[in-house]
């Protein structure tokens, strides 16, 4: 199982994509300031999930949202979800 999240900063006001296959330590990484894009902002709150069976399609759902590039498009997709 491979997921999709969107984490959040409040100090930044960022937010940012990914997909991993394990979502805890994932997130135990970015908060420890070991992730290039998510060193500052900590703390690091998860907003969203979606699952996928296959890493193929995670990733294609992770370069779908970040293609986005706007904040304004994944509070949209939080809101549709009442992820945020």
């Amino acid at each position: 199982m491979f997921t999709v999240y969107i984490i959040h900063s409040q100090s930044a006001e960022k937010f940012y994509v990914g997909s991993t296959c394990n979502l805890d330590d994932r997130l135990i990484r970015h908060n420890q300031g070991r992730s290039k894009f998510t060193k500052s902002g900590t703390p690091w709150v998860l907003v969203h999930t979606e699952e996928f069976a296959t890493r193929p399609e995670a990733a294609r759902r992770e370069r779908e949202i970040k293609s986005w590039k706007s904040a304004r498009a994944i509070r949209h997709l939080l809101e549709e979800h009442q992820s945020y």
